[in-house]
């Protein structure tokens, strides 16, 4: 029995330390985040990186996903998303997401990336283009949204780390803001909320005339691919609520803004170009 005892007491010890170590185990388990997100609350990036694209998104006509027009169920309140958002404009509280959904994929399938100009909205038909404004400091941004959210009370959109940090509102968190949707339909009609529609890009007069109306233009840039020159154009001109033309070249389409009606309004339009990552924009005087 004295022979036994050792051996006992070693069991015991063993027994006593996995107890132990089964229930740091479970606390551990207890601590880690569990489902298809490795954090449980959301953050910003612990270091901003280089790759932030500050410049807005490009507006375009793309089709809705028939998928995401089906009504749908979230914490028991029931959606019904919008057949179209053409001449949707509203007032509310916009709030960002980040980290914590940085790499999974949205509503509409695509993976999301905080550093780039995106957005949630509950109703909104995806895709959807629309122009964000803090109605604190005037800053504006143009996103795509392409997810659903946010799902909390008296909020209107969800923005990405970029789209926050462009409108300045990162600091609060939240901002009061105005959503425009601009939309542009298969025959190059753009809506900018409920303002009135326009002709973005005349096939007759914008691409292939050699003689844009007379007077003060911004030429943004020289292109061989017609498609993307029209796309782009659209964009522009949703955005900034000016015609664009884009005169045929040499084998080159120009793509030009206006005409302008003063050298002031010309400035400050160049000025916004530039800051959106359009570097090579210039003024241009047409005989």
């Amino acid at each position: 029995m004295l022979v036994l005892r050792p051996f006992l007491n070693s069991v015991k010890n063993l027994r006593h330390i996995s107890v132990i170590a089964f229930a740091i185990l479970l606390s551990a388990c207890a601590q880690t985040p569990t489902g298809r997100y490795h954090q449980q609350h959301d953050s910003p990036p612990k270091v901003l990186p280089q790759e932030v694209k500050m410049h807005d998104a490009v507006p375009g006509y793309e089709p809705y996903a028939p998928a995401n027009l089906r009504p749908y169920t979230v914490r028991g309140i029931n959606y019904r998303p919008l057949e179209t958002g053409k001449g949707y404009s509203a007032e509310g509280t916009a709030s960002w997401y980040g980290q914590k959904f940085h790499g999974h994929l949205t509503s509409n399938g695509e993976v999301y990336d905080m550093y780039t100009m995106s957005a949630a909205h509950t109703t909104l038909p995806l895709p959807s283009f629309a122009r964000i404004t803090n109605l604190a400091n005037g800053n504006q941004v143009v996103v795509r949204i392409n997810d659903r959210g946010p799902f909390h009370a008296n909020r209107l959109v969800d923005l990405s780390y970029a789209a926050a940090l462009k409108l300045g509102m990162l600091s609060h968190g939240t901002a009061k803001v105005k959503l425009d949707v601009i939309h542009i339909d298969q025959e190059g009609h753009v809506t900018v909320g409920n303002t009135p529609t326009i002709k973005a890009n005349n096939t007759n007069e914008s691409v292939t005339s050699s003689s844009p109306p007379k007077n003060l233009y911004i030429q943004v840039a020289a292109l061989q691919d017609k498609n993307k020159v029209e796309q782009l154009g659209s964009g522009l001109t949703s955005l900034y609520q000016v015609p664009f033309h884009s005169p045929y070249e040499n084998g080159i389409y120009r793509l030009r803004l206006g005409p302008l009606s003063d050298e002031q309004t010309a400035s400050r339009l160049l000025g916004e170009l530039k800051e959106n990552g359009y570097q090579s924009a210039y003024k241009i005087y047409l005989p």
